[in-house]
């Protein structure tokens, strides 16, 4: 019922996103009680009746077919990740309640290899509700300096993004539009909702930010959603100053998500990410020797 209640809160969200003159349709002037488009009035648009409709969105139903969830995404104009959403979503209605604890999640030899290749290339690797699961010296430096490197290799106190963009100052500060930054990852993390309708991580996570940021609980309830792709963020770090950096982030096999922040060679915000990888080394190098 949980998964079928999230369908219908989803489908009901986006609807309510658009307005009848948006999608040419006549209102004769009529006085509406709800935002959006009516029930009917989307059904008609996806050619479905108005009860299948309803009970759809009202949880009463999980016999969706790929055809009409297809439907109902043009009617409601959905993009690629919203459609997609949609999908897992009905896919999770359908199929019985688990209750099986999530694996845990490891960093492949793969990925390690890719952590140490880069170098000085800033890379953080997000597991499926945003826990940083490892990164290397330079992605420790530009996004989390202020914490213990090896914080990452500590599980059950993993550092999370969503917990460090919401509730740390140090994060918070670090982003000049911090509410872009802050969007993104709420989306970001609705999407993994959807893909692990049973993970007691991902609730539980959102349980939290829910209670501890009025802006998360806002922003959730959006129902607006987003899978990785590239990023640019104007950035303002503690020690070398403003950076414009793009964020890219790729999906690995175990669905985890390698996030490379890079700069334009030749920019000013290169040299700036140039000095923070320096120092960032040489303070490495030297701190054996002060210990």
């Amino acid at each position: 019922m949980e998964a079928r209640r999230r369908l219908g809160e989803f489908l009901k969200t986006r609807r309510s996103h658009l307005q009848p003159e948006d999608l040419g349709l006549a209102t004769y002037g009529d006085r509406r009680r709800v935002p959006g488009l009516r029930r009917e009035e989307l059904a008609q648009l996806a050619g479905v009746s108005a009860p299948y409709y309803s009970r759809l969105e009202q949880g009463q139903s999980a016999n969706a077919s790929p055809e009409v969830l297809d439907a109902l995404a043009q009617a409601l104009r959905l993009d690629d990740a919203e459609r997609r959403h949609l999908h897992e979503l009905a896919t999770g209605a359908r199929r019985p309640a688990t209750r099986r604890r999530p694996a845990p999640e490891r960093v492949t030899p793969a990925v390690r290899q890719l952590l140490a290749t880069l170098g000085d290339v800033p890379v953080v690797v997000l597991g499926r509700c945003s826990d940083v699961l490892a990164w290397n010296a330079a992605g420790h430096a530009l996004f989390a300096g202020h914490l213990e490197p090896d914080a990452p290799e500590r599980p059950g106190r993993r550092p999370n993004l969503a917990k460090l963009v919401f509730l740390d100052p140090h994060t918070r500060e670090l982003y000049a539009d911090w509410p872009a930054k802050a969007r993104a990852v709420v989306a970001t993390l609705r999407m993994a909702s959807g893909r692990y309708l049973d993970d007691p991580r991902t609730a539980a996570l959102v349980g939290e930010l829910s209670v501890r940021s009025t802006e998360f609980a806002t922003w959730w309830a959006a129902q607006r959603v987003k899978s990785g792709g590239d990023a640019v963020y104007e950035m303002r770090h503690p020690l070398v100053g403003a950076m414009t950096v793009t964020h890219q982030a790729l999906r690995t096999e175990p669905d985890q998500h390698v996030v490379i922040a890079t700069t334009e060679p030749g920019s000013a915000s290169h040299a700036a990410m140039t000095l923070l990888t320096h120092t960032t080394a040489t303070a490495r190098r030297s701190q054996p020797a002060r210990d």
